[in-house]
């Protein structure tokens, strides 16, 4: 380690992705010459040859290869390591990113009441995600983090706070069968169609928001799946505060027993975790 300069791995990381001398020198904003001088002293410091360059081409060899797969996450832990020491030193500001599925419940928007009270810089911009795509948003930067319906068994998402633990109701239209019950049972879900998600909500997700063996069908958004209830399509489950939210006379919300209870949590991408989403957990997990 002694000596190591940074500049020679970024060059050599830069050079593995392009495998271009002038490219190379375009993204690091210094010349080509430049380039070939930080991969022969990176090459020098190793005492052996990471790539190989002929008139037509650019590759790696065996050891570049090698050095590159054991570098890049190295290199990636450490670049993150800094950015969370800079953010930490600014404090939080800039713009949080907040989607949500369904309802923004009365603790959600405590918890952000609490966040800009506590980080007046950082803006929060709140998006509603769509209920078939639960994930969707966090994995491509749209938000940067989300309350999604449980289970989540992502392996690229960190599940944070867990909260509104709440019992499920049944959907239906009042001229379904089922409107005139008191309350319902996992058998009487068995007989009837109900509504889910479609993809790209994964499959384990889907069956929990629609947990029956029976016929079942799909629909992208909450409102489509209501309006397919109050055409007399199907049944639909959903928690107790959703069902109040959206109340209308030509569907009834009957309660279910045997079912688990709907629970939200807080979800974003492993690799894009900043201070303001370590902050907003924090407001989240400490809302009563």
């Amino acid at each position: 380690m002694n000596g190591l300069e940074i500049r020679e791995l970024e060059c050599f990381l830069v050079l593995a992705e392009e495998l271009h001398f002038g490219r190379t020198g375009e993204r690091l904003y210094v010349s080509q010459s430049r380039v070939s001088q930080l991969l022969a002293a990176l090459e020098q410091r190793i005492g052996a040859r990471l790539v190989e360059r002929t008139s037509r081409r650019v590759r790696l060899t065996m050891l570049g290869e090698r050095f590159l797969a054991e570098l890049r996450p190295s290199y990636d832990e450490l670049a993150a390591t800094v950015r969370r020491a800079r953010e930490a030193a600014r404090g939080v500001d800039g713009t949080l990113r907040l989607g949500f599925q369904g309802t923004a419940d009365a603790r959600l928007m405590a918890a952000i009441a609490a966040f800009q009270e506590r980080h007046p810089a950082c803006v929060t911009e709140i998006v509603e995600i769509p209920f078939a795509d639960p994930f969707g948003a966090v994995r491509h930067g749209e938000v940067d983090t989300a309350i999604v319906l449980l289970p989540v068994e992502e392996p690229d998402l960190v599940l944070g706070p867990v909260f509104s633990r709440q019992e499920q109701t049944v959907a239906v239209s009042v001229r379904h069968p089922l409107a005139a019950c008191d309350s319902l049972t996992v058998a009487d879900l068995e007989r009837t169609t109900l509504i889910a998600a479609t993809a790209p909500a994964p499959a384990y997700w889907r069956k929990a928001q629609a947990p029956s063996s029976g016929e079942a069908l799909e629909v992208r958004t909450l409102q489509e799946g209501l309006t397919m209830v109050a055409a007399g399509r199907g049944a639909m489950l959903l928690c107790r505060p959703t069902a109040s939210y959206h109340g209308r006379r030509d569907v009834v919300y009957v309660p279910v027993e045997g079912v688990p209870d709907s629970v939200l949590g807080m979800v974003w991408h492993r690799d894009g975790e900043t201070e303001r989403i370590r902050a907003f957990a924090r407001a989240l997990a400490a809302v009563e």
